[in-house]
């Protein structure tokens, strides 16, 4: 018996929802990923893009157990000498709540053209409005 492996003329793609009001960062970017992924379906092949849409609205009401809000850095550099530049997740959350959770997800996707591909498929909103009622999306429920 051979197992099945997925074409990626056959993906079906969906669009889900999450709400990340109150909801724990990690937590809400694991389900992202799991599903921008494709392995919560039973055709998940690892070599095809197989994943859903993902939607998260009210990213800027995330929430940050223990210290993290004061201890978390984020890091950019410019690549020129003396380019580095810090920020406290109070800071991200604040001023950069979209970028925060971007990289949460992008993070735990695969790092190369098949990772590049799903996170393609990824939209972050800072509030509750967003753009994509038209595909009706399903609401996941973060746990």
């Amino acid at each position: 018996m051979t197992s099945y492996m997925q074409k990626k003329e056959e993906v079906k793609r969906d669009w889900f929802v999450i709400d990340a009001e109150g909801k724990p960062l990690g937590r809400v970017a694991t389900l992202a990923a799991t599903y921008l992924r494709g392995k919560h379906k039973p055709t998940y092949t690892p070599h095809i893009d197989c994943g859903d849409n993902i939607i998260i609205i009210n990213a800027g009401k995330v929430n940050l157990t223990g210290n993290k809000l004061e201890k978390k850095m984020y890091y950019n550099h410019s690549m020129y000498q003396g380019g580095l530049r810090e920020r406290t997740a109070k800071t991200m959350l604040e001023k950069y709540p979209i970028e925060m959770l971007e990289r949460a997800v992008k993070g735990m996707l695969p790092h190369n053209r098949l990772g590049r591909q799903m996170y393609k498929k990824l939209f972050v909103y800072a509030d509750e409005n967003h753009k994509h009622q038209a595909q009706k999306p399903e609401v996941l429920e973060v746990k």
